[in-house]
């Protein structure tokens, strides 16, 4: 089955906002894995606006499941708290300083060069690496040339099409696993994905590891729990 990441940095984003500790986002990332979750993400940034580098170090030490943290490889801040931690699998997102959310994938050729560098660096610290790119079948080839272990296929796109033409927004998508399959690289997915998608998108997307879910979440949270939120999103996926 498919696995579900909990991306917790909306609590953080609440708790920043009040300048205090309310929410507790390491009570966030213990309860993520009590109520079933298979794993959590992080996704910090250099102005700290949500999840903040010492929440990194702070949820490594209670983390019983799966360890992933997003983030610009290009910022050194980032390489190097991501080898201190030593996470089992760091997502690397081309983001621009300031951004509000990821919005596109790696341009894996252009950037193919540094791409194997930073990818060999986080694998021989023994770190699963995987890249956050667009279903463009050129980008899932350039991202095997760089010797990552998995791809995150970036899916507002899909979300976006879902309620105008579901089959034809996840055809893309589909296209993109078949050749990340051949060519041997691991699959993951995720941006905007929520319980109205979720389910086709998984029943589509063949060999699909893992997704990793915040937003719609967190939003969905607030109105049927954190702990049946997380059971519901992990049906979706069954």
């Amino acid at each position: 089955m498919t696995k579900l990441s909990v991306n917790i940095n909306k609590f953080a984003t609440l708790r920043n906002s009040r300048g205090s500790n309310n929410p507790d986002v390491v009570k966030a990332a213990i309860d993520a894995q009590l109520f079933g979750a298979d794993g959590v993400t992080v996704h910090p940034r250099p102005d700290e606006r949500h999840i903040r580098y010492k929440d990194v170090y702070d949820i490594k030490k209670i983390i019983t499941t799966e360890f992933n943290i997003e983030g610009n490889s290009q910022e050194q801040k980032f390489v190097d708290l991501v080898l201190d931690v030593r996470p089992d699998q760091v997502t690397l997102v081309p983001d621009a300083l300031g951004q509000i959310t990821s919005n596109h994938g790696w341009d894996t050729i252009r950037h193919k060069d540094y791409l194997v560098e930073i990818v060999g660096k986080f694998k021989t610290a023994g770190i699963r690496v995987s890249l956050f790119v667009d279903p463009v079948i050129a980008m899932v080839e350039g991202a095997a040339a760089t010797g990552t272990d998995r791809i995150e296929l970036y899916t507002e796109a899909y979300a976006h099409g879902f309620h105008i033409d579901r089959e034809k927004a996840v055809i893309p998508y589909r296209t993109a696993a078949v050749r990340a399959a051949e060519l041997g690289l691991g699959l993951n997915a995720g941006h905007d994905l929520d319980l109205q998608n979720l389910a086709y998108f998984a029943q589509n997307i063949p060999q699909l590891a893992e997704v990793s879910i915040g937003h719609a979440l967190i939003c969905d949270a607030l109105y049927l729990g954190y702990e049946n939120t997380i059971q519901l999103y992990k049906r979706q996926l069954q």
